[in-house]
């Protein structure tokens, strides 16, 4: 008995740990519940609306949410749907009372049908289900109860109206709490999802130059640290998350950094790239164990050109994560790309070189080996490409601040067009020339192109 209560103890005290939000939400629960069951000590509210009370303490358990955005997801779902349904619901109970006792309980029974047929079958439309399927749900239980509920039409439009009282109580004091007591928003969180992710990522590509492509020749598995190295794994079961964060945080008003209309599809735009990008680096990892072998003279450089590639990437990925961080335009973007296709391009030279395979020992299972290493890291900076360029997007639509070093090296490029002077920059889709420019390497910070040597 007492080892049941040690674990129970622990599972209870680790839920706490891995999130103290949690303890913090369950009290704005209770808290919320307080509030509301207050009603049922004034007289005269309780007078005039009488047992019907209950619901706004039931909607308070039903509606409260971990976020905000999910409980105004909810509540607003359940007020709407609850007006519309009992407006309804009471118009065509009068419709049927003036048909007859006989025709009276086939009409209820048909409009009770066909609302409830017609509604579920709403709530296979992609865009109702995601945002309005709850509404529904509530939008036909409304309906059929008051419907069927026997009462004459005067008995009915109040029974609709207490319902839908207290029901708006129960919103209005869930949202009260969730707002202002410890907010916790969806689409903060997804936000910040986003940027682990990437970071993620980048953890897992740095530690491929100890683990995959071993520049140390006395490295040791002890060496590796695993938990980076296989830290991409957590980004495929994030998809669900991520769905859901960014449909609770369309319900969210403008709070913080995000603002009205804050463009959270590309946040699934970039999710599904970080997914993506995860499946490229698990191909990579399937390969760990394989032994590549060339000939002893271009073997080194082979595995540091296949080094600067997955550190290449790594950095590109870093930049976007400080830059959803931050909430800053990404500093070095184009010049992590430009290096990445230096280095791919070079890696596909070493490839076509005649010095790396020749040794005539060398079995064709090495060389696919070997083509198939190079063809994924290709795979992932063209990937890495891709989330840099949905970043910048993202950083322009959702209006990120512009770092100062950024703003000058802006104002020194218009001040450089308008006296002539030839400008390089590394922009998306094309490779600079290093003979014509010069790019000083920067951490995140600061950015020098210069014309010339």
């Amino acid at each position: 008995m007492g080892n049941i209560v040690k674990e129970v103890t622990k599972c209870v005290l680790k839920i706490g740990q891995d999130d103290p939000r949690r303890v913090i939400h369950s009290m704005k629960v209770g808290l919320a519940v307080t509030l509301v069951s207050l009603f049922y000590y004034f007289q005269s509210i309780y007078q005039d609306l009488g047992t019907t009370a209950l619901w706004a303490v039931l909607t308070v358990v039903v509606v409260f949410e971990f976020s905000v955005g999910a409980t105004l997801y909810k509540g607003l779902n359940r007020t709407m749907a609850t007006l519309i349904g009992g407006a309804l619901a009471v118009g065509l109970h009068s419709l049927a009372t003036q048909s007859g006792h006989i025709a009276e309980p086939f009409l209820i029974s048909f409009f009770v049908f066909l609302q409830a047929s017609l509604s579920t079958y709403a709530r296979f439309y992609p865009k109702i289900k995601a945002r309005y399927d709850y509404g529904f749900l509530i939008f036909i239980l409304t309906f059929s109860f008051i419907s069927i509920s026997g009462f004459r039409v005067e008995e009915i439009i109040d029974l609709a109206r207490d319902r839908w009282a207290t029901i708006l109580i129960g919103v209005f004091g869930s949202l009260l709490v969730s707002i202002l007591v410890f907010p916790v928003w969806a689409g903060e969180d997804l936000h910040n999802l986003i940027a682990n992710n990437f970071d993620k990522l980048a953890n897992s590509l740095d530690e491929y130059g100890n683990a995959y492509f071993k520049m140390k020749e006395n490295c040791t598995a002890n060496e590796i640290n695993v938990s980076r190295l296989r830290s991409y794994k957590s980004v495929f079961n994030t998809k669900g998350n991520e769905e859901t964060s960014a449909n609770f945080a369309k319900w969210e008003p403008t709070h913080g950094c995000f603002r009205f209309k804050h463009p959270w599809k590309l946040y699934l735009q970039l999710g599904a790239l970080s997914r993506e990008c995860a499946y490229k680096i698990d191909a990579l990892d399937a390969r760990l164990n394989a032994n590549v072998k060339t000939s002893p003279n271009s073997q080194h450089e082979f595995r540091a050109t296949c080094n600067r590639m997955a550190l290449e990437a790594s950095k590109t990925l870093k930049d976007q994560a400080i830059a959803l961080k931050t909430m800053t335009r990404p500093s070095c973007c184009k010049v992590n790309v430009a290096k990445s296709k230096e280095e791919m391009k070079s890696l596909h030279e070493l490839l076509k070189s005649t010095t790396l395979w020749e040794d005539y020992e060398l079995q064709l299972l090495h060389v696919i080996s070997a083509t198939t290493i190079i063809s994924i890291l290709t795979d992932i900076l063209i990937c890495t490409e891709k989330i840099a360029k949905c970043t910048t997007q993202l950083a322009s639509l959702a209006h990120f601040r512009t770092t100062k070093l950024e703003k000058t090296q802006l104002e020194s490029k218009s001040v450089d067009q308008e006296l002539g002077k030839p400008v390089f920059v590394a922009s998306e889709g094309q490779e600079q020339n290093p003979s014509d420019a010069k790019v000083v390497n920067c951490s995140h910070t600061a950015i020098t192109i210069e014309a010339g040597d």
